[in-house]
């Protein structure tokens, strides 16, 4: 005796590929038209970790001058550890440095190592010695 498989021919319901596809297509669309409004949010975003970090140094720097009367022009010299760039594989988008520093004064900058918004300029922030905390070049 011989048994015959039968086929299922009960359709599941589903979506097509091309179905699939246009959904994805219109979300891409979307995306791209939000975008644009986007980008000032994102910059905003990122520097908050240039502000952070310029607050932190001024610390060091204030910490440094009331042990030793005097600022430094060397971050290791005030135990600043520059955290690991993007360019290096690291997380920080910006680039710390002391700019000037003598006995009475300083200013330390951060400078931005990714363009944000792709518009050629780099975001710079500096911090000095009274603290006066300001956006040299805006991105």
């Amino acid at each position: 005796m011989r048994i015959k498989k039968g086929y299922n021919k009960q359709r599941i319901k589903a979506f097509t590929l091309t179905e699939i596809l246009v959904v994805l297509i219109i979300i891409g669309i979307l995306i791209l038209l939000a975008l644009p409004n986007l980008l000032p949010l994102i910059t905003k975003a990122k520097s908050t970790e240039a502000k952070l970090q310029l607050q932190h140094a001024y610390m060091l720097q204030k910490n440094h001058f009331f042990e030793h009367s005097k600022y430094s022009k060397n971050l290791s010299e005030i135990s600043f550890e520059q955290q690991p760039l993007v360019t290096n594989g690291g997380q920080s988008n910006y680039k710390i440095e002391v700019v000037e520093a003598s006995p009475a004064t300083f200013k330390i900058t951060a400078t931005a190592i990714v363009d944000f918004d792709g518009d050629g300029i780099f975001n710079v922030w500096e911090i000095d010695h009274n603290k006066q905390m300001k956006e040299v070049i805006q991105d």
